[in-house]
């Protein structure tokens, strides 16, 4: 299943498809050392001429359909603030896992909450969906808020279950079905 390109417009964001244009904006706001070190996908140092490579990349998983990652911008100005993808993609199970990234200076305005919601409610209505999984480190919680203020559920935990910049990362793992989402009451951001 090719998955459709995709522009997606919520209240104050746009989720659009990434641009070559676009990789001198990511490697500043992934390349600063707090938004690396949650995650396990962004390297760090941030070099030049990654950006351009993993944008290069994004259409593959689309055509595969395996993967769709989006630019999260603002309305109001239109620069790159983060990232939301939906990945890991399994059209035979319905299922996928959600990720994301903010550059911090947009930390703790709702953006997150805003782009994941609006991404994980395209996968379950254009993409027909059951599932949507979620990680994050257990020493960042205000990931966590975010998987829970879009309804969902924390599953458990994977003990030391990745090894990230020479430490063991405990995984707190989230989910929410199409089900409870579909039952679920918008969160303020």
């Amino acid at each position: 299943m090719k998955i459709p390109v995709a522009t997606i417009r919520t209240e104050r964001l746009v989720l659009r498809p990434f641009r070559l244009e676009d990789a001198m904006r990511v490697q500043e706001l992934a390349g600063d050392a707090a938004v690396a070190e949650m995650t396990d996908a962004i390297p760090h140092p941030y070099e030049d001429g990654m950006a351009e490579e993993w944008i290069a990349g994004l259409p593959a998983g689309r055509e595969a359909g395996t993967g769709l990652a989006l630019a999260i911008c603002l309305k109001s100005d239109g620069p790159v603030i983060g990232a939301v993808s939906l990945g890991s993609i399994r059209a035979e199970h319905r299922c996928a896992v959600l990720g994301y990234w903010i550059g911090r200076p947009y930390w703790n305005k709702g953006y997150c909450t805003e782009a994941t919601r609006a991404l994980v409610e395209y996968g379950f209505r254009s993409l027909g969906l059951n599932r949507v999984q979620a990680y994050h480190f257990e020493p960042n919680p205000a990931s966590g808020r975010v998987l829970a203020k879009i309804g969902m559920r924390r599953e458990g935990v994977l003990r030391q279950h990745l090894l990230v910049r020479g430490r063991f990362q405990d995984l707190a793992a989230y989910a929410v079905l199409a089900s409870e989402f579909a039952d679920a009451r918008p969160a303020d951001g």
